[in-house]
């Protein structure tokens, strides 16, 4: 592991591909309106019966403010009045969801996220706590992973001991950059002491483990100015840290047509960006996990890399794979099972259809034979940065080799240029590869060549 990532620039500018970030496979650009509330009641049951463990994604819409770069699903609203009949139709979500399911799964994960959560005041966040705990069993002595994510702008010294009363033992918390510039050019004004004074609040309430959010190939970034914004959250200490590559894609996402695409950084800007990132962040004793994410040594993200359990879902690199995710929320993703099911995007829809007492069901999948092996094979790519073919083949009763007969051509330049190890019995991504898992999962992508490109985000 110490050699984790060796920075190749021409592999990166040969491979630096856009395409799925795989949190899940297949990908949500599948989804499709053949998928309803009746799927997603017939996989809870089938939840039930397996009686498998919960981990639930609860998505709090509403922002203060807009954030040019970004391309989450948000209601910027100045009135927070609005709060309220949103949670009352969370709760009937809950109650129609609930029902199906045993009073004795656990829920081993709980993530707040937005939006920004802590939109809400202190009497709605007890309010919503309570409605969790009274539809599903939610743990009582602090041993689940219950996130949220923080924008140092909406949060205080009472509001991370209210969070930490009401569960929650993890935070993410919102950087992105501490430029003063930068942070004009995304219209994210936010101070190091801001940010510094959640994570000592975080740290002197026990909180388990606080992650940093930051995204370089901003409006105004050099790599000079971004390598001091690293600086200052190593100083931090943050257990985890994620470093997003921004996709600049104005036609998508309305938000970022206010950014002045002549403000951002070249290409090779942004490539040095990233380097100078994992030099100071190796420096600093983080270990590279995958994608964009770095944890220290003691991390559960990096033991269990280590010991070969990581999994990756919808909320990214996990250690509760295993556990059926529910999204309850405008937008929210669930997947029970092999069902990936989605809500409604639009908040009127979402909110309409419970108030006529139906799921906000809007999309999703059912997955086929081929997806599952599919998924496995990503996932162990994307999670290990290895993959035993005795063990596919076990699972799938296949050949591995006869399986993925057409796809050894591109496997075997990939090896020949120093990404994989290709034998004949695994898959070994190397280190100059690991920056470029993604570009390796692709190859076993099938849907991928159907897909426009230019709806995901590049590699780097």
């Amino acid at each position: 592991m110490l050699d984790a990532i060796r920075w190749d620039t021409d592999l990166i500018r040969r491979y630096d591909l856009a395409g799925p970030r795989y949190t899940s496979y297949p990908t949500a650009v599948q989804f499709n309106s053949q998928v309803g509330a009746f799927d997603l009641l017939h996989a809870l049951r089938d939840s039930r019966k397996a009686q498998r463990p919960l981990s639930l994604y609860v998505h709090i819409p509403f922002c203060a403010n807009i954030c040019y770069y970004c391309a989450c699903n948000k209601v910027i609203t100045k009135d927070r009045s609005r709060a309220l009949p949103y949670l009352q139709r969370l709760e009937q979500e809950m109650q129609l969801i609930a029902c199906h399911l045993a009073p004795n799964q656990r829920v081993e994960q709980l993530h707040f996220g937005g939006g920004t959560p802590t939109f809400l005041n202190h009497d709605e966040l007890r309010q919503l706590m309570a409605l969790l705990r009274k539809h599903f069993n939610l743990l009582d002595d602090d041993s689940g992973d219950y996130g949220i994510e923080i924008d140092p702008r909406e949060a205080d010294w009472s509001t991370m001991g209210l969070l930490r009363e009401l569960g929650f033992n993890r935070v993410s918390i919102g950087l992105q950059d501490l430029d003063p510039a930068v942070q004009r050019a995304v219209n994210r004004l936010q101070s190091l002491e801001e940010t510094r004074a959640v994570i000592e609040a975080a740290r002197t309430l026990q909180f388990r483990s606080i992650n940093i959010d930051l995204i370089y190939g901003l409006p105004k970034q050099t790599p000079e100015h971004f390598a001091r914004t690293v600086e200052e959250v190593i100083s931090l200490q943050p257990d985890r840290l994620s470093v997003f590559n921004y996709a600049h894609l104005p036609e998508r996402f309305m938000p970022q047509r206010r950014i002045n695409g002549n403000e951002l950084p070249a290409p090779a800007e942004k490539l040095e960006m990233l380097q100078r990132t994992i030099e100071q962040l190796t420096a600093a004793g983080y270990r590279y996990i995958g994608m964009d994410h770095f944890a220290l040594p003691d991390d559960e993200l990096a033991i269990a890399q280590e010991e070969s359990t990581l999994q990756r879902n919808f909320q990214g690199y996990t250690t509760h794979g295993h556990c059926d995710l529910i999204g309850l929320g405008v937008s929210a993703i669930s997947q029970i099972g092999d069902l990936y099911c989605q809500n409604s995007s639009d908040l009127t829809q979402y909110q309409n259809a419970l108030a006529g007492a139906q799921l906000a069901t809007s999309r999703g999948l059912v997955c086929n034979t081929d997806d599952r092996l599919r998924r496995e094979v990503i996932q162990q790519l994307i999670c290990n940065f290895s993959l035993k073919f005795e063990d596919i083949e076990k699972a799938f009763n296949i050949d591995f080799r006869g399986y993925f007969n057409e796809l050894w051509p591109d496997l075997q330049e990939m090896a020949d240029d120093g990404l994989i190890q290709l034998s004949a019995e695994a898959i070994t991504v190397l280190p100059a590869g690991r920056l470029l898992v993604r570009s390796v999962c692709m190859i076993f992508d099938a849907y991928l060549g159907q897909q426009n490109r230019q709806r995901f985000s590049r590699v780097i």
